[in-house]
């Protein structure tokens, strides 16, 4: 054994520690190179539909099956849940639903209805001419089964897609079942406002897939917990069932799991982005690009007006908790955006300390300090009291003396109101 190493262990993690590693580097000689890990690793992370596969498909045999997924319904081991219940014993998978983004998620427009050219089955589209599932669609399917990664944030139109299937479900009297996954940012931090009201046109039918139910913008879920909360508390009262996850715990961000990142959608491209999405993401609501159709959406914000210097600066002196900013520049490329192909200067995601950020209260420092910086160039849409939960927010960040702090207090007694809610759909 090496003495050297040993003597550093000590020297260096102090003596507990040292002892400890001592003991690893007794178990596992590949332990040499990663000192402070535990001798024994973890159970791996099942995602919902590799513990049904276990179960030899149990809930689903003899039943005709409509599957609502996309490219992120996947086993561990990255097969397609399609190709899994596709060929199930004694499971007739007979027609395929798909998300915002299409069954492949590749699309940044509504997706038409369409044949899957792999398996043959008709794919119906739930972001095209209806985002709910109709009768006809559901003719024959005797049980409807979900299973598409979620990133964790209120606004985000998959749990929006799941809200709507439960109901149409509910209303064709045959079962539904959620084949749980990870929430991609753990499932301890709950944050961000609660919306009083959701606006009149998101009341129903498509109008309500974006933010589709009052929960806070970071909500500390699985999708199957979800489902969960949203079947009692918002009066759906579908016939559900939820597959959990084996392994899984609280305390996981995706990267502890073990699986795969897939984007969950085009411009969800890493962790880091996910992350941000609940708080800064909130920016594409205003006259800013964040980055979409460039190799760092949601960690660039920027316009062709804007001076990233000033705007840097005057984020440095907030000393925001567990993020900072450094001035850049980028060209956005993702369609319809008015500043797409232009050259917008801003600032950039320098560094980034997932266990001190709260993402919401640095989504209102940002959107501040660009205020401040360019009070004549910078607004916000109405959108943006959408995606922040609290339509009064942006009016007290114009005034003097109103910190985002003082505006994200306003959210203290809601949040402390879902969190005893929640936990009574809690599954890990």
């Amino acid at each position: 054994m090496n003495l050297e190493i040993l003597a550093y262990l000590f020297r260096n993690l102090g003596c507990r520690i040292g002892f400890l590693c001592l003991l690893c580097l007794l178990c596992l000689p590949a332990a040499l190179f990663l000192p402070v890990q535990p001798c024994a690793a973890a159970d791996p992370v099942l995602p919902g539909i590799d513990v049904l596969e276990q179960r030899g498909f149990d809930i689903l045999v003899g039943k005709r099956v409509g599957l609502i997924t996309n490219h992120t319904g996947r086993s561990r081991d990255g097969r397609s849940t399609i190709d899994i219940l596709g060929r199930a014993p004694g499971v007739r998978l007979t027609a395929l639903f798909s998300p915002e983004h299409g069954i492949r998620g590749e699309a940044d427009e509504k997706v038409s209805s369409a044949i899957d050219r792999a398996s043959g089955l008709p794919v119906y589209s739930l972001y095209g001419v209806t985002c709910r599932p109709t009768p006809d669609m559901l003719q024959g399917v005797e049980i409807l089964v979900f299973d598409i990664q979620d990133i964790g944030t209120r606004f985000y139109t998959y749990i929006g897609t799941l809200s709507l299937a439960m109901r149409a479900a509910r209303d064709a009297g045959i079962p539904f079942v959620v084949l749980d996954r990870p929430n991609p940012l753990g499932g301890e931090q709950v944050g961000g406002a609660i919306p009083a009201t959701l606006p009149p046109e998101r009341a129903s039918g498509c109008g309500a897939i974006t933010s589709i139910h009052p929960i806070p913008t970071r909500h500390g879920m699985t999708i199957g917990e979800l489902a969960r909360l949203f079947n009692t508390e918002f009066n759906i009262g579908c016939r559900l069932t939820v597959v959990p996850m084996q392994g899984w715990r609280r305390a996981m961000y995706f990267d502890a799991t073990g699986l795969a990142w897939i984007n969950p959608s085009p411009n969800m491209k890493s962790l880091a982005a996910a992350i941000l999405y609940p708080g800064p993401g909130t920016l594409e609501t205003a006259d800013l690009s964040v980055g979409r159709g460039t190799d760092r959406p949601f960690m660039a914000y920027g316009a062709p007006w804007a001076d990233g210097g000033a705007v840097a600066r005057n984020l440095a002196g907030r000393a925001i908790p567990g993020i900072t900013f450094t001035p850049c520049s980028f060209v956005p490329t993702a369609a319809g955006h008015p500043y797409r192909g232009k050259r917008c200067s801003g600032v950039c995601v320098a560094s980034l300390d997932r266990d001190r950020l709260d993402p919401p209260l640095a989504g209102l420092h940002l959107a501040q300090a660009f205020y401040e910086t360019h009070p004549r160039h910078f607004k916000v849409y109405e959108g943006f009291g959408t995606e922040v939960g609290d339509r009064e927010a942006w009016d007290l960040l114009k005034q003097k003396g109103v910190s985002p702090r003082d505006v994200e207090r306003r959210w203290d007694k809601e949040l402390e109101r879902f969190k005893k809610v929640r936990g009574r759909y809690l599954l890990y």
